[in-house]
């Protein structure tokens, strides 16, 4: 099985590698997260996955539409409740992977977002399966969730970054709610004060 593998990050790459090649399989890592936000986000990100593909040994596919913010918000429609714009995001990635595998001759693809405990894990599996099977080839499903803390260990065994929200700024929006509130109350009792318009002083 000629197997690529969407790649989120390289933290979540750590565990299913090991699984896959325990399968006897080589999977060829795909990049390609446009909902990765603000741009030095996803340098580091880069740069954690990259150090995972040279320690590891893994081949990967960098598609050349890094930095997707454009592109990200144009399919959401202004969809941005979790509920909403999670599934764009996988159709996203997913479809994108897909057409990759298929244009150089892949035969299966799977998705490290099946690793992450804090992912739509059952509609992850459903979709990748039904955008597989659109795309005449094999979606290869493992719940790597099982692995969770084994990957986190691995990931700081590697001194790699690793990412504190799933990658969209509304996410970090949700990830860091208390501390918004923290600072919109700390400035509350300074008596700094600020409307709609001009500056806060």
């Amino acid at each position: 099985m000629k197997l690529l593998l969407h790649t989120c990050c390289g933290p979540c790459l750590l565990y299913p590698l090991g699984r896959l090649r325990e399968q006897g399989l080589e999977p060829v890592g795909y990049f390609y997260n446009p909902n990765i936000h603000p741009l030095l986000e996803l340098e580091r990100r880069i740069e954690a996955l990259e150090e995972v593909s040279m320690r590891r040994g893994v081949e990967m596919i960098w598609d050349r539409r890094l930095y997707g913010l454009d592109s990200w918000l144009r399919q959401l429609e202004g969809r941005f409740s979790q509920e909403e714009r999670c599934p764009v995001c996988y159709r996203m990635r997913l479809e994108a992977a897909a057409h990759a595998a298929v244009s150089m001759g892949f035969s299966a693809m799977s998705t490290t977002l099946l690793y992450s405990r804090y992912q739509r894990h059952e509609l992850i599996r459903q979709m990748g399966r039904e955008i597989a099977d659109s795309h005449g080839i094999q979606f290869l499903y493992e719940d790597f969730r099982q692995g969770w803390s084994q990957g986190i260990e691995e990931a700081k065994a590697l001194g790699i970054y690793r990412q504190p929200y799933c990658g969209c700024i509304f996410s970090e929006a949700e990830r860091y709610r208390g501390r918004k509130r923290r600072m919109e109350k700390r400035l509350a009792s300074s008596g700094v004060t600020g409307g709609s318009e001009g500056a806060v002083g």
